[in-house]
C-alpha cells in the first residue's frame, strides 16, 4: 500500500449509472481517481456534474493534471494513469468490464481489480458472473445479493470473491434531512417496462395522477437530457411519448435534476424497479413499486415480493403510499453499515498481493485468442478503440457475428418447436 497504509484506489467508468456508483462509492476515500473512459456511451459533462455531486470528488479538468481526482482518458491513457495503483475498481457493462480486466491484468505489478453492479442485482445473471470473472473482488449490496450470487457462481463453477457495501445513494440520503415535499416523483428506467404500449400506459397514468391534484406536482425524473447516452438503450422515450398524447396538464413536468434533488421536494417515488426506490426509502419518501405490468425477473421488480411496496395504478393515482416491511430491509439493502466488509476485504487482498500471496485470476479459454480480444475490445470502445487490430477484427468478425447469431436463432426455434410438438403427442397407452 502507498504511503502509511493509505490505500490507492483507481475508479475506471464511462455510463452514466456506473459513475454515479463509482464515484459515491469511493468518493469518500482519501486520493481516490475516478477516470471517464472514452467509450460511445460515455457521459457528457452534464451527467457528470450530477453523478458527482455529493460524491466528495472533485470536478474533473480535462485530461491531464496531477492533482485531478477526476478526469477523463481514453483507452491508451490507462497504462500510464493506472501505474501504481494498489487497486482498480472496473465500474463499468460487463463486456467493458472484460476488456479493461484483460488489459489491466498483464501489468506489473498487477493491482487488484474490484468490480461490481450499480444498484438492484436481483435476480443474478449469468452474463454479470461471467464477464467478471476476471476480477479478484466482486461488490454487491445486500445480503440477499451476496448469498444468490454465490450460490449461483458454485452452480456455474465460477470461483469469485463477494463482498457487502452499503448501496452508496442509500447511504448518502441517510445523513439528509428528512424529506417534507408534495412532488410525485416517477423515476424513468430506460429497459423497465419494454414495450411502446406499456410506456404508453405509464404516460397516461402520469397525467392522470397529476390531473387528480392539480394543485401538487407529477415529476418525470428522467436519466439524461435528450441526445445524452445511458447505460441501456432506450427505444421510447418518455418525452416523445409525451409530445404524442397531446395537451397536458401544467403538473406533470420531466426533470432531469439529480435524484437526490428530486427526492427533497418528493412526497413519494413511484418506479417499476428502479435503484431510485432503495434510495428514496432511505431518505425516508415513501416508495410504490408499481405492478401494473407484473412482477417477473424481466421487470428486475421480484426484489420487491416481500417488501410490501408493490402497487397499482390506483394506489399511485390517489397516492396511497405503503409502508416498508421491517422484515424485509436487513437483507435488501438496508443491513446495518458494521456489515459491510469491502474494504476490510479489498485491503487484505491488496497486502496479500504486495506480499505475493495473491494468485492470479484464471484465464479465461477461449477460441480465436488475440483475434477475439480483438474484436471484443472494439465492441466495448468502439471508435474509440486506439488500436487498428480491432477495426480489422471488427470487419472480419461482424459478418460472421451475424451469422452465428442468426444460426443460434433458427436453432432455438426449431428445438422449441420440437419440444412443443412432443407435448402434443399422445403418450401410447
Amino acid at each position: 500500500m502507498n504511503g502509511a497504509g493509505r490505500l490507492r484506489i483507481v475508479a475506471i467508468a464511462d455510463t452514466d449509472s456506473y459513475v454515479k456508483w463509482a464515484a459515491a462509492l469511493i468518493g469518500s476515500l482519501p486520493g481516490a481517481e475516478l477516470i471517464v473512459l472514452d467509450t460511445p456511451l460515455v457521459v457528457s459533462d452534464t451527467q457528470l456534474a450530477v453523478a458527482l455531486r455529493g460524491s466528495g470528488l472533485s470536478r474533473p479538468r480535462g485530461r491531464g493534471g496531477s492533482g485531478d481526482r477526476v478526469r477523463r482518458a481514453g483507452y491508451g491513457d490507462l497504462p500510464r494513469l493506472l501505474a501504481g495503483a494498489d487497486a482498480v475498481l472496473l465500474a463499468a457493462r460487463g463486456p467493458l468490464v472484460q476488456v479493461l480486466q484483460r488489459q489491466i491484468s498483464s501489468m506489473a505489478p498487477c493491482p487488484v481489480i474490484v468490480t461490481g453492479l450499480p444498484g438492484i442485482s436481483i435476480p443474478p445473471t449469468r452474463l454479470a458472473l461471467h464477464f467478471r470473472r476476471g476480477c479478484d473482488l466482486f461488490v454487491l449490496h445486500s445480503h440477499r445479493e451476496v448469498r444468490e450470487f454465490a450460490s449461483l457462481a458454485i452452480e456455474r463453477g465460477i470461483r469469485q470473491r463477494f463482498a457487502l457495501a452499503t448501496l452508496p445513494f442509500a447511504r448518502a440520503t441517510m445523513h439528509e434531512p428528512a424529506a417534507d415535499g408534495t412532488d410525485l416523483v416517477f423515476a424513468a428506467q430506460a429497459k423497465v417496462p419494454p414495450e411502446r404500449e406499456e410506456r404508453k400506459r405509464v404516460v397516461r397514468l402520469l397525467i392522470a395522477a397529476a390531473e387528480a391534484d392539480p394543485g401538487r406536482r407529477v415529476v418525470l425524473k428522467l436519466r439524461g437530457r435528450p441526445g445524452e447516452s445511458e447505460t441501456h438503450r432506450e427505444l421510447h422515450s418518455y418525452p416523445e411519448l409525451l409530445r404524442e398524447a397531446g395537451d397536458l396538464p401544467e403538473n406533470l413536468v420531466v426533470s432531469t435534476e439529480a435524484m437526490s434533488t428530486a427526492l427533497r421536494r418528493a412526497e413519494g417515488l413511484v418506479t417499476v424497479s428502479s435503484t431510485a426506490a432503495i434510495e428514496a426509502a432511505a431518505a425516508g419518501v415513501p416508495v410504490i413499486a408499481l405492478d401494473t405490468f407484473g412482477v417477473s425477473e424481466q421487470l428486475i421488480n421480484v426484489v420487491f415480493i416481500g417488501s410490501d411496496l408493490l402497487a397499482g395504478e390506483d394506489d399511485v393515482i390517489h397516492r396511497r403510499f405503503p409502508v416498508l416491511r421491517s422484515q424485509w430491509r436487513r437483507d435488501n439493502y438496508f443491513h446495518e453499515p458494521s456489515d459491510d466488509d469491502w474494504l476490510g476485504q479489498l485491503r487484505a487482498l491488496v497486502e496479500r498481493r504486495r506480499r505475493g500471496g495473491l494468485e492470479p485470476r484464471e484465464p479465461l479459454q477461449r477460441f480465436a485468442g488475440r483475434a477475439r480480444d480483438a474484436w471484443e475490445r472494439r465492441l466495448a470502445l468502439g471508435e474509440h478503440d486506439p488500436q487498428s487490430a480491432g477495426a480489422a477484427a471488427y470487419a472480419v468478425g461482424l459478418p460472421l457475428h451475424v451469422v452465428a447469431r442468426a444460426v443460434r436463432m433458427v436453432r432455438g426455434r426449431v428445438l422449441r418447436t420440437r419440444s412443443a410438438e412432443r407435448e402434443r403427442t399422445p403418450v401410447p397407452g
